[in-house]
């Protein structure tokens, strides 16, 4: 309340302010996405089909083993499946191609097929980052084939 005579004071807040980039913003979200998952708690469920102990095969194999210990050490479960020995596993899966990796959880379910070889679009498809980080579109010669 004011004394008569006098103006009433008026107190106003207001959001701090950006600089209007956005570009901080941006940074800051993405710093926050990795951080989020790196410290988060959800177990994934892998599937890794396999034709054999092909190269192709076994590259994939050590290159999702080295990816699951780098992000994921201590909360992923990977069943590696020969789609030679266990081929009703391949067929009720609708596996097309070899080597596929199936990340059952958490959802959405994904496949990625290839060899695994482009960690980026791996990490990008177990939703370890966000999709921006690989929107350069450049093709680096690998032979991961990516999301299906």
């Amino acid at each position: 309340m004011s004394a008569p005579g006098k103006p009433a004071k008026s107190v106003s807040a207001s959001a701090p302010s950006t600089g209007g980039g956005g570009g901080i913003d941006r940074i800051a979200e993405f710093e926050q996405a990795i951080q989020d998952a790196a410290q988060s708690t959800q177990r994934y469920v892998l599937r890794l089909y396999v034709t054999g102990t092909t190269p192709r095969s076994s590259k994939a194999v050590q290159n999702i083993r080295a990816l699951c210990e780098e992000h994921l050490r201590g909360r992923y479960d990977l069943e590696v499946i020969d789609i030679y020995q266990q081929p009703v596993l391949a067929r009720g899966e609708q596996i097309i191609a070899a080597p596929t990796l199936i990340k059952k959880l958490p959802e959405p379910l994904r496949k990625l097929v290839g060899d695994l070889s482009d960690t980026d679009r791996v990490l990008i498809g177990l939703d370890l980052v966000p999709a921006e980080r690989n929107d350069q579109g450049h093709d680096d010669g690998d032979d991961s084939k990516g999301v299906v």
